[in-house]
């Protein structure tokens, strides 16, 4: 029997701490039309399904059809791809293990697969950005708050036995170093993130009575430190060199271990790359293991930092088994 009623289009959300982003995605991974909700404004999480459910309806009837989606890919911060699960995630307002996966597919009658930042990111850059042909790469996502990551290794995430491979920022850095938000001491988040390089900038001040514009700062920001450093001031270049340090040594490692094709670097601290990456780059062929030293590429993402998850999460959609109560 032929089947000529293919569904051509998916669902990918993006679920972030402020913002969830809601998008109607076909197979070449053009975003057809898009609407966002307010996260914060629904502090229950059956309301916020309630809400999010009505704008995948209104936004596929508007697209061509519910009866054209074949299903739906989120995208969420401390999420379980094998659990369909939210899990314990700090920022969130919502607290505990959310089985948000299984409340949205019975709400809306599509399967749904649900995949945390990192992975979802990976799988947005294999289809789509500078990781497309790679099989085997990492991807590191600096997003400020925080640092995660996912290793693709031969065509697939790898997710670990329970879902929670790639926590690399908490990883350890520095031997009983900075308290981190985990509760642990010397993890590279607390030096890769806002508020680790900021707290690098207070350390190399206090540590020498040089003249910096830094000390000069109504407030101690990112962008103020980059532009010191572009202004020639040499105490804010030594806090970006030192955390490239940091950070190329954390990769090194992670590379020696895995053998990848490439790092991929996404997120909002990728803004400061020409920064970082000198620093970064030289840390990294220092201590890499010599046999990979030259082979591995480390590159910044070209894709739009706002549609990086929800096109990972329209390929999350793909490869979910198709599930639907209107066949």
């Amino acid at each position: 029997m032929i089947n000529d009623k293919i569904k051509s289009k998916v669902i990918g959300i993006n679920v972030d701490v402020n913002t969830t982003t809601i998008a109607v995605v076909d197979l070449r991974g053009n975003i057809l039309d898009k609407c966002t909700i307010a996260t914060q404004d629904y502090p229950n999480v059956n309301t916020f399904v309630e809400v999010l459910s009505e704008r995948v309806v209104n936004l596929a009837e508007s697209n061509g059809g519910y009866e054209s989606i074949r299903s739906v890919g989120m995208c969420a911060p401390s999420s379980n791809y094998l659990t369909g699960c939210i899990e314990n995630a700090a920022n969130m307002p919502w607290k505990g293990v959310i089985p948000i996966a299984a409340m949205l597919r019975d709400s809306i009658g599509l399967a749904v697969a649900l995949g945390n930042d990192a992975h979802v990111a990976a799988l947005g850059e294999w289809a789509f950005g500078v990781a497309h042909g790679m099989d085997n790469f990492i991807l590191v996502t600096l997003i400020g708050s925080g640092l995660g990551s996912c290793v693709f290794s031969n065509g697939a995430a790898h997710l670990g036995c329970d879902g929670f491979a790639g926590e690399f920022g908490h990883t350890c850095a520095v031997p009983d170093g900075r308290l981190c938000t985990c509760g642990r001491k010397g993890c590279l988040e607390e030096y890769i993130s806002t508020r680790g390089i900021i707290a690098t900038a207070r350390e190399v001040m206090a540590e020498s009575s040089a003249l910096s514009a830094m000390r000069q700062l109504p407030e101690l920001t990112l962008d103020a430190i980059a532009e010191c450093a572009d202004q020639g001031d040499s105490l804010a270049q030594e806090v970006w060199r030192r955390t490239g340090e940091i950070f190329g040594i954390s990769l090194s490692n992670y590379a020696s271990i895995i053998n990848p094709e490439a790092i991929v670097l996404t997120g909002v601290l990728t803004k400061y790359s020409d920064k970082l990456l000198p620093a970064v780059e030289q840390a990294f062929l220092q201590n890499v293991f010599g046999n990979i030293r030259d082979k591995v590429k480390v590159v910044v993402s070209t894709l739009d930092d706002h549609e990086r998850c929800i096109l990972g999460a329209s390929a999350l959609a793909w490869r979910v088994k198709e599930y639907s109560l209107f066949k």
